[in-house]
């Protein structure tokens, strides 16, 4: 199934709800959200009704709070723009992008033995 990019603001909220593991409520999510990047309730709600909009999350009224459920597993939507970005910026080439990642000293040695780990299980 193909998910629509979600722009950074969206992302982050769901990223909220999918390391939580469970339906959350507006309230609950803004307790997550980092302390400089505080948003107010009505930006909150807006960001929530585009990705209900988005097939993102279903809402549930649960007493007099609405709870939002994900609806996109973050493995599929992960998968998808990892294969995207993969795709647009690096020409399907792993090579490239781990060669862009290593040019840019983003890579630490820790990180490129964990990469050499998982290729050696394959």
């Amino acid at each position: 199934m193909d998910y629509k990019t979600l722009p950074n603001s969206e992302l982050e909220l769901m990223m909220i709800i999918w390391k939580a593991g469970r339906p959350m409520t507006r309230t609950e999510i803004e307790k997550h959200l980092p302390e400089e990047r505080q948003l107010s309730k009505t930006t909150v709600l807006s960001f929530l009704s585009r990705l209900e909009e988005k097939g993102y999350l279903r809402v549930e009224k649960e007493g007099r709070n609405n709870c939002y459920i994900p609806m996109v597993k973050e493995k599929d939507y992960l998968e998808q723009e990892s294969s995207s970005i993969l795709k647009k910026l690096y020409g399907n080439s792993v090579k490239r992008f781990v060669a862009a990642l290593y040019d840019g000293k983003e890579l630490s040695k820790n990180q490129i033995l964990e990469l050499k780990d998982y290729l050696d299980s394959l």
